[in-house]
């Protein structure tokens, strides 16, 4: 098993390689073990594919209950893991170190936190405010004994305010603020990603969404992106397998959705005993 500075040195060095990389989002240990198994270098948490797990919407889960949930991942596989720290389990830029220092000891490499304040009437943070909270995460992972990767997320454009301008007038305030990484997620074309990624000189996180679903790694990247996300989608994907299962069983009475179903032998084979 690597050693966490050797993770965290290792998931550094993916952000400043030639191209792109993906980074699949695991909801459990189980399909961490799968990813790691595929070959990925890195895996990150979802905080929406977690909270379904838990029969629960996105942002319903706690932070006890997140650090364990990284816990388990950070055991799970020999990879290096971040984590989808949603706004840092509160609006206090002190909470938000105190999140990332927690995460750390729980065995994160890597984590982000997002400008999106959880209260439906300001659902932004305002600017001043958001800044000081990155301000507080990268001053607490700098003083980790490894290289903890910071994610700072401008989240306008998921909460109904299309306002590119403003989107990365906040990414270029954390930047200079010292996150390791810029992510706007909602990016809907390869001419949006584009003027993100032209605007920084840091690595820069692309969301894949419906509208990106076409693109490949190659285009993303010679869009600019450094590191490509699934977020929920692999665990919505199995989610609407077993939807789909369900709906033939009881509306045809048939169960050939099994023909597409992963040998039990083969996940097996990449659990541990």
């Amino acid at each position: 098993m690597a050693t966490q500075s050797e993770r965290a040195k290792a998931f550094h060095a993916l952000h400043h390689q030639d191209g792109a990389f993906v980074i699949p989002n695991p909801w459990d240990a189980g399909s961490a073990r799968l990813l790691a198994a595929a070959g990925f270098k890195a895996l990150a948490t979802t905080s929406a594919g977690f909270a379904f797990t838990m029969g629960r919407r996105d942002g319903a889960v706690s932070r006890a209950e997140k650090l364990q949930h990284i816990r388990d991942l950070a055991a799970a596989v020999d990879l290096p893991l971040a984590a989808d720290l949603e706004n840092g389990f509160g609006a206090a830029p002190e909470t938000v170190a105190e999140t990332i220092r927690l995460g750390a000891e729980a065995g994160l490499v890597g984590g982000s936190i997002e400008d999106s304040s959880g209260d439906p009437a300001h659902p932004i943070y305002d600017f001043n405010h958001a800044v000081e909270r990155v301000a507080a995460a990268v001053e607490a992972a700098r003083k980790l004994p490894f290289p903890f990767t910071l994610t700072a997320r401008a989240e306008n454009l998921l909460h109904g305010r299309n306002d590119l301008g403003d989107t990365i007038k906040r990414l270029q305030a954390y930047e200079r603020a010292g996150a390791d990484v810029l992510f706007a997620p909602g990016l809907a074309d390869l001419d949006m990603i584009k003027t993100v990624t032209s605007s920084l000189t840091r690595p820069v996180n692309v969301l894949i969404t419906l509208p990106l679903s076409k693109l490949t790694i190659t285009e993303l990247a010679a869009a600019g992106a450094k590191r490509i996300s699934l977020g929920a989608g692999l665990s919505r994907a199995a989610f609407g397998a077993v939807m789909r299962a369900a709906r033939e069983i009881t509306g045809h009475g048939s169960f050939t959705f099994l023909t597409d179903a992963m040998p039990g032998a083969e996940i097996i084979a990449v659990m541990k005993p």
